[in-house]
């Protein structure tokens, strides 16, 4: 019973991340390959057959066979993510926001900062 339960929540865990990395391909506010990763590493614990077939994905694949081998990431997608965070950030300037949550203007882009320095120090492959 404990087992079953583990694994459901190992594939919830890994669809809900999927899905939620297939919005980000879309939305630009949302990240793709976290999701990904997240669902690649979800699907090891408990779907070998999602996760074999993330591995073997065109697209995804390869990312997640760098990311597993040594933490990479591929500079055509570390200045995609460049290019779509300052998209991100420049639309939330521009966007007409609710003054309780007027922080947004200055903290996302600040976290947008981080995640770019964090991303751009990690290895190619």
């Amino acid at each position: 019973m404990v087992k079953s339960l583990k694994i459901l929540l190992w594939r919830t865990l890994a669809v809900v991340s999927l899905v939620l990395g297939v919005i980000g391909a879309f939305l630009p506010v949302m990240p793709t390959v976290p999701f990904v990763l997240l669902a690649a590493w979800a699907a090891s614990q408990g779907w070998p057959r999602l996760e074999a077939w993330l591995l073997d994905h065109r697209t995804f694949g390869p990312h997640i066979h760098h990311w597993r081998l040594n933490g990479a990431v591929s500079r055509k997608a570390k200045w995609f993510a460049t290019v779509a965070l300052a998209f991100s950030a420049v639309s939330l300037q521009l966007m007409p926001l609710p003054s309780w949550c007027a922080w947004a203007r200055w903290a996302v882009p600040l976290i947008f900062v981080a995640v770019l320095l964090w991303m751009w120090r990690r290895p190619e492959h």
